[in-house]
């Protein structure tokens, strides 16, 4: 069943050391964890590395704050954040820091290989200075007033209102976010990684890496010379100092990917292994698990360090979206920002892992944590169907027939072999990192499993005939183990639970062909258990953290108006009125509902809209009227065809509402 053994070097984007593991986090290494756990699964030579973020000068700042050396601050948090990832079950090879001697080396060898292809320049520019805290302000230690469109309270580096980007210099009435005073402007010399030498080896790089809308939203910066970035800071500053200077040091994001390649050569040493024979091997692979607020960073940056340096590119960089909580963005103030520790005091981690799964697709699109939906799925489907079966099966196998297996009788192999005859989609679909159709097939086994138990009905049944009752249960645990070799990436505690039950070792993907005929199985252990929604009440009471009239922002300015156009380009739009037929969610995207809309035409019409959040149940808007462009032109997504766009209003705060005429109008009148 194997492919040809593959040797493979992955990594999940590492965690800063100022602050605490979230759910938010735990998108990116739990799908990572699936996925590596399914490459080990199948024979393949796999190494997951990662490492805490350690240097910048939120770090200098909360050690003076705690009167404590950085490399103390550091090392707590390092532990705190191995501590979480082992409880969540993330199996990573190494987990290193990026305040390492190999660190320092690797850094060091990138900058001199910079500086011999004449691509550092040394440039002065303004700088805002806190003459109070005696230092240079980074981009996150000041706000003030956005220069494009006069939103408030916006950090220095782009405006979270408008989405421009600018210089700290540039801001209006700036303040230092650490002790509130006003900043002065000082001239400081930076040393500059020019990109624009690499600007067609880049555009060429990007589209062959990245998904499709990843580099698409890169490719918006190859329309003119690629600007020079800024990869030192002043003195006092906590890293590596640049070599050949007094005052300057590594920029946080410069050592930070780097610090991939300093934790596999940790790891590396060891074990033995040779660095080059994993990063720079032609035949290995070597892939990137990231958010989607750090493109810029690790596909536009890093590779063009790497390829200055004459390292090899990473051959993908997945890209994977944020977590809102209840359809909103995670709040401290409403509870939903939820820190791994705290969740791990109220619930299980197999529990998360196996709803992420349901709802991870390989996307960038955002993915929502429904606490409703999550206890529903983990009681019904974890426990009260696929669990249920192991624990039916098993303790009724051990009461009548002290755990000895006889064979499967015809019915039930036949559903055993359906079991196992999808093995290769669902290899297919973990490799695509589409995890949530592995939970769709594992659920439709399992319903077919239970609807020949239940048909079977075996504590009837064995008061009649026992070898036959042997059978059954034979079979629906020969189901059940094939059920936990799909999971065990996901839920691996759970699968070696299984794998102890019929005395075997660690289950591989091979371990599918096996048959259990005649075998005996030992001690039924409790697998999941299920979740009380009072648990979850817990979890956000302790999670609520009271928002202080400080913390709260000004008024947001309001909305620019977009550019002026005449009436001749307006006239060509066609408004008309259309009527909802059919509104569902899209399977596989956690913002799309499908419309099938009456528009006055012979045959009704299919269109996506990405407003989901809005309308979590899209259902209860069937019979309503709304506005909608007829003539825009057909759009093939991945779902099917759209063939137009319905019309919404946005509110600063994410809020979106469909536009609906008056009651009267008919489908398919022109709207003026």
């Amino acid at each position: 069943m194997n492919q040809t053994k593959r040797k493979i070097v992955v990594t999940s984007a590492l965690p800063y050391a100022n602050g605490n593991i979230h759910l938010g986090h735990l998108v990116e290494y739990l799908q990572t964890d699936f996925w590596v756990r399914f490459q080990k699964m199948r024979g393949h030579a796999c190494v997951y590395v990662c490492a805490d973020d350690t240097h910048g000068t939120p770090i200098m700042v909360r050690a003076r704050k705690e009167g404590i050396a950085p490399e103390e601050l550091i090392a707590r948090s390092h532990e705190a954040h191995l501590r979480d990832f082992t409880d969540f079950e993330i199996a990573f090879d190494n987990y290193y820091s990026t305040n390492s001697p190999e660190n320092k080396a690797f850094s060091e060898k990138f900058y001199e290989a910079m500086v011999k292809s004449g691509g550092i320049t040394r440039k002065s520019a303004p700088q805002l200075y806190c003459d109070h805290c005696k230092m240079f302000l980074p981009d996150s230690f000041v706000k003030g007033v956005c220069p494009k469109c006069g939103a408030p309270n916006q950090y220095g580096d782009n405006c979270d209102h408008c989405g421009s980007t600018y210089s700290a210099a540039e801001l209006g009435s700036p303040a230092c976010t650490t002790c509130g005073g006003s900043p002065s402007i000082k001239e400081d010399e930076h040393l500059y990684f020019e990109l624009e030498p690499q600007h067609d080896y880049l555009a060429k790089w990007i589209p062959e890496h990245t998904t499709s809308d990843v580099s698409n939203k890169l490719m918006e910066w190859f329309s003119e010379p690629l600007r020079g970035w800024c990869i030192s800071r002043s003195s006092p500053y906590f890293g590596f100092r640049i070599p050949g200077t007094d005052d300057k040091f590594f920029y946080v994001w410069v050592d930070a990917p780097i610090g991939y390649l300093a934790s596999l050569q940790n790891w590396c040493t060891a074990h033995g292994e040779s660095f080059d024979d994993w990063w720079q091997n032609p035949a290995a692979e070597r892939y990137h698990f990231i958010g989607k607020d750090i493109i810029r960073f690790h596909c536009l940056f890093w590779p063009g360090m790497l390829h200055v340096a004459g390292f090899a590119q990473p051959d993908k960089i997945f890209v994977h979206g944020f977590l809102t909580v209840n359809g909103k963005k995670m709040s401290k103030s409403k509870g939903t920002f939820v820190n791994a520790r705290t969740y791990l005091k109220h619930l299980p981690a197999a529990a998360l892992r196996y709803y992420f799964a349901a709802k991870l697709s390989g996307t960038t699109d955002d993915m929502d944590l429904n606490l409703t939906d999550f206890v529903h799925r983990v009681n019904s489907d974890l426990v009260g169907k696929i669990t249920n079966l192991a624990s039916r099966g098993a303790q009724m196998l051990q009461k009548h027939f002290e755990g000895r297996m006889g064979e499967m009788d015809a019915e039930g192999e036949a559903v055993w072999k359906r079991a196992v005859s999808v093995a290769d989609r669902i290899a297919e679909e973990y490799e695509a990192r589409d995890f949530s159709k592995v939970i769709v097939d594992v659920r439709e086994l399992v319903d077919a499993a239970n609807e020949y138990f239940d048909k079977m009905s075996p504590w009837s049944l064995v008061k009649t005939d026992p070898e036959a009752t042997r059978k059954v249960l034979t079979s629906i645990l020969a189901v059940f183990r094939v059920l936990a070799i799909y999971l065990a990436p996901i839920l691996p505690a759970y699968a070696q639970k299984v794998a102890t039950l019929f005395g075997e070792p660690a289950f591989t993907w091979d371990a599918l062909q096996k048959r259990i005929d005649g075998g005996v199985i030992g001690k039924y252990e409790y697998l999941a258990t299920r979740i009380d929604p009072k648990a979850v009440e817990a979890l956000i009471a302790e999670s609520v953290v009271p928002e202080t009239p400080a913390a709260k922002p000004a008024a947001p300015a309001a909305e620019p108006v977009k550019e002026e156009i005449g009436i001749d380009a307006f006239s060509k739009v066609d408004l008309r009125v259309a009527k909802i037929l059919e509104a569902a969610p899209v399977e596989g995207s956690d913002k799309l509902i499908r419309f099938l809309l009456d528009v006055g035409e012979a045959k009704p019409r299919t269109v996506f809209s990405g407003i989901r959040k809005a309308y979590p149940e899209p259902e209860k808007l069937v019979g309503r009227s709304v506005v909608m462009v007829a003539n825009l032109a057909p759009r093939k997504m991945r779902f099917g065809v759209s063939e137009g766009m319905v019309l919404a209003a946005g509110n600063r705060d994410g809020g979106l509402f469909l536009l609906s005429p008056d009651s009267g109008a008919m489908p398919g009148s022109v709207v003026s």
